[in-house]
């Protein structure tokens, strides 16, 4: 009589060549791990790379305009275009640049609104004897004729055009790819400051309201009106980084950018006229 044979199940029995299988597999799978940090850290430092030449492009601006004495009438719109080009090419869609089409019409509700606040708050501050003086700035001590042509065409053309491109809105979607919104908005508020450093080394003299606040400070008078301007600028930006993020629209930051420069020189239109 035979004996049956035992046979072990296969799952039992061990090939030789299954630790290399899964020896092979596991490094496998590592390389493609390792390839694919090496892609997030390589993608990710050009985008620091872009965000970082973004900073550098508008310091440049920032110089040529104040101390070369290019013309900011052709140098806004072609930095607002070589900004948009740009961010474009690094992949930023409309949306995050502020831009999309849905948004328009909320943008620009809300920065009519803001225009309305804006020339309420001005008008009331030309009433006030009290006030009035800030509005007496020799820079536009003009004719009616030429505060209109600065309000309606240099300000919105040579200023809010390229400031607001640059900073609420390609800057800020560059920003946004590394940061909170929160960090977003602290950032380019802070660089929307210090862009306004040089312009401030001239107001000390230009306003006679801010050159009587500062007298007495003597040699540090100008330092203090620099850093009262940079100070006061970046909260300006805080406020307009707010309406573009919850207007989700550069228009609404550009509504309050143009109201709080244009209507100042209108207004000073009136205020000069008060004075004489």
């Amino acid at each position: 009589m035979s004996v049956p044979v035992l046979s072990r199940p296969e799952a039992a029995v061990a090939s030789p060549t299954d630790g290399a299988v899964v020896s092979a597999h596991a490094a496998s799978h590592e390389v493609t791990r390792r390839r694919r940090v090496a892609l997030i850290a390589r993608g990710r430092r050009a985008r620091l790379a872009s965000t970082v030449a973004v900073v550098l492009a508008l310091a440049g601006v920032n110089i040529a305009d104040h101390l070369l004495g290019w013309n900011t009438m052709w140098l806004g719109p072609l930095g607002a275009v070589a900004l948009l080009a740009f961010a474009r090419w690094q992949g930023l869609t409309w949306h995050q640049l502020g831009l999309a089409r849905h948004t328009h019409a909320r943008g620009i509700r809300w920065g009519l609104g803001v225009i309305a606040v804006v020339a309420s708050v001005y008008l009331l501050g030309i009433l006030l004897p009290s006030t009035r003086t800030a509005f007496l700035d020799a820079r536009y001590h003009l004719p009616p004729a030429g505060a209109l042509l600065t309000a309606f065409v240099m300000i919105p053309v040579g200023t809010v055009l390229l400031e607001e491109v640059a900073f609420r809105s390609v800057l800020w979607g560059f920003l946004s790819r590394h940061a909170r919104w929160w960090q977003v908005l602290a950032g380019s508020s802070f660089l929307f400051g210090l862009w306004h450093v040089l312009p401030a080394m001239a107001s000390a003299t230009g306003n006679a309201a801010i050159g009587s606040a500062v007298a007495g400070l003597g040699p540090f008078a100008k330092a203090a009106v620099v850093g009262g301007t940079v100070a006061f600028t970046a909260l300006g930006g805080v406020v307009a980084g707010e309406l573009r993020r919850r207007s989700g629209s550069l228009f609404a930051s550009v509504g309050m950018h143009w109201a709080t420069n244009a209507l100042g020189v209108l207004f000073g239109l009136l205020a000069w006229r008060l004075a004489g």
